[in-house]
């Protein structure tokens, strides 16, 4: 068995990120940008005001009068020029026209007819917004990075209307044995339905990825050949059980018979020490325990961090916050353990009873998962740890 960190490393090993593809600033939501973009236009692309009132030409001061020459409103710009003792009524996101350099709120005037006077209550400041303050022509926003509603807003602002973005991972997704089943099906006494696979799939979709089912294979090495090969094409291949060393785990024998070259197999954890990794058919290939609870904390724990790899999100394990425990867990052995935990309020973390990998319920409970490194010493109430969320 080696360590979880040893284990992330090899699979990371890989992972080199996928191709490049433009797409249209409309579907580009949730994608990794794949090169820096470069501002089209300033923006503000004019000086322009940033209140509804009037502007002028300064400097101003309470009791001043002005004649209103016109009007302005956002993309209806005043072809004129203000001089002194001039006025023009204009509205939030107007551009400034030539000679003015002040504006006033509408609150701060009195008006009547074309005349306006300003009162006691004159702010100080100029209410414009000055050409390019947020950025200008040229400038750039940095690669990678997944985007945020608020970059495409960003982009759509430098007049992007395209984006350079990192491939989207294609995922097999492949459940072995012939004591599963699908939803809906009718199981006999001895078998049961198939779950993570739906896990799986969601969370390798959250992640901005694509995620094919493919039919269960069989406990035979004619099926699971078939199932397989089915899987060429996909960057990523998983698939769940059958990768221990019982009579019926065929993974192994079957994946190295088509070719595979294995990273390595077993790491010191639990739940999840039945994990292999390494490659089939160019994809990465990966060998999830068959226990639905080993599986997902094995996909938090490797499969995530490897499809962002992919995406050119970079080499990271996922990211861990520190907590207090609630009360005090025994000794850790010799395997890293993370267990099914629950967060509670003021920054405190508390493990559940039952760790039982194949307690999906227990899991759907949690919300985080308490790390244990290999050997820890028994630890009391209140001492500070380090967890997943999930």
């Amino acid at each position: 068995m080696i360590p979880v960190e040893d284990a992330l490393s090899r699979i990371f090993a890989l992972c080199a990120p996928l191709g490049t593809e433009t797409v249209p600033l409309a579907q580009a939501a949730g994608r990794v940008m794949a090169a820096p973009v470069v501002a089209r236009r300033d923006q503000p692309p004019f000086d322009g005001s940033a209140m509804d009132g009037y502007t002028v030409k300064g400097p101003v001061q309470p009791g001043q009068s002005f004649q209103v020459i016109g009007e302005a409103g956002a993309g209806n710009s005043f072809g004129g020029e203000v001089g002194a003792g001039q006025a023009l009524r204009i509205f939030t996101g107007a551009p400034i026209p030539k000679g003015a350099n002040h504006v006033v709120i509408q609150e701060d005037v009195t008006r009547d007819g074309d005349t306006i006077t300003l009162l006691p209550t004159l702010g100080a400041g100029a209410n414009i917004r000055p050409a390019g303050n947020d950025f200008r022509s040229g400038d750039t926003v940095s690669a990678p990075r997944r985007l945020r509603p608020i970059d495409l807003g960003l982009l759509a602002s430098m007049n992007l209307p395209e984006v350079p973005v990192y491939r989207r991972p294609v995922v097999a997704l492949i459940a072995t044995g012939d004591e599963l089943v699908m939803p809906g099906e009718d199981p006999r006494p001895d078998q049961i339905v198939a779950s993570s696979v739906f896990a799986l799939k969601a969370m390798i979709e959250a992640e901005g990825c694509e995620a094919r089912v493919l039919p269960i294979a069989r406990d035979s090495v004619e099926q699971l050949t078939t199932v397989l090969k089915m899987a060429r094409g996909c960057d990523v291949i998983v698939t769940l059980g059958g990768a221990s060393v019982g009579d019926h785990d065929l993974v192994a024998p079957v994946t190295q018979a088509l070719g595979a070259e294995r990273a390595f197999y077993k790491i010191a954890m639990r739940p999840g020490k039945p994990l292999m990794a390494g490659r089939l058919f160019d994809a990465l290939m990966m060998g999830l325990p068959g226990n639905p609870v080993s599986a997902l904390v094995c996909a938090h724990l490797f499969l995530l961090p490897a499809l962002r790899a992919l995406m050119g999100l970079g080499a990271w394990p996922v990211p861990t916050q520190g907590a207090t425990l609630v009360e005090e867990v025994a000794a850790n052995g010799p395997r890293a353990h993370y267990m099914r935990a629950v967060l509670e309020p003021e920054g405190r973390i508390r493990p559940v009873t039952r760790q039982d990998s194949a307690l999906v319920g227990v899991l759907a409970a949690s919300d985080a998962l308490l790390i244990r490194p290999i050997g820890d010493p028994a630890r009391p109430a209140g001492h500070p740890v380090r967890y997943i969320q999930i």
